[in-house]
């Protein structure tokens, strides 16, 4: 049925707005809505012109409601498909666009990238859900498609160009105020060494430290502590 792949696109679109992470890019599904646009506009070519040879012929007034409706809503059908993809796109972009704001550093999983090229499905692998706002922690290069690795790279060299004009400020901060300037924090994996201001600590897991926020904030983004 015309639409159903729209829809279902859509549906995924408003699903990853709930995730900490991108899921994988659904090409297949891209490619179908796509093909299945491309054959609405072959019929609404054939619809026009024969509308055409049915306005030559004034007897035939009934069937031409007929075409002009069909014409329609083949119309009506290939809109739609254009408004789903484009805002799957977005909301993929919004989402790339945030990570790159959280200065987290993109990582390549292996296992995704093995799965992914064995895998001829539309099947999304499966990511943690974020109840609350649905903030990126994790972006895995694996995932996006080649068109969004580009814009990546592109964005990530615009933002950097942008942020060296106002290097004493960190405009990819938190917008809401500390509610303490020292926190607990718990080591979540092994790590380097890291040098702070009021002193060094070593990132060695289950570890705990009483840390100035601010010192640490990125290492809380790229899942190497959590608040405690």
């Amino acid at each position: 049925m015309f639409g159903a792949l729209g829809n279902k696109l859509t549906l995924e679109a408003k699903r990853l707005t709930k995730l900490s992470e991108l899921p994988q890019y659904q090409s297949n599904l891209v490619r179908d809505i796509i093909k299945e646009t491309n054959d609405l506009n072959e019929d609404a070519e054939f619809l026009t012109e024969q509308q055409r040879q049915q306005e030559l012929n004034p007897s035939n007034e009934e069937e031409l409601k007929v075409n002009q409706c069909q014409l329609f809503v083949t119309h009506l059908h290939m809109r739609r498909n254009k408004r789903c993809l484009l805002a799957y796109e977005r909301t993929r972009v919004n989402k790339i666009d945030e990570f790159c704001w959280l200065n987290i550093d993109p990582v390549v999983d292996t296992d995704a990238a093995s799965d992914k090229l064995s895998s001829n499905t539309d099947s999304t692998p499966p990511v943690s859900e974020v109840p609350v706002d649905g903030s990126v922690s994790r972006l895995g290069l694996n995932n996006l498609s080649h068109a969004e690795e580009e814009y990546l790279k592109s964005y990530q060299r615009i933002l950097v160009n942008y942020k060296s004009h106002f290097a004493d400020l960190d405009l990819s901060g938190s917008l809401e105020p500390p509610s303490n300037i020292f926190i607990d924090v718990r080591v979540l994996k092994d790590g380097n060494e890291v040098q702070t201001e009021y002193g060094v600590f070593n990132l060695i897991k289950d570890s705990q430290f009483y840390v100035r926020k601010s010192d640490v904030e990125r290492l809380i983004q790229q899942g190497y502590l959590e608040e405690i």
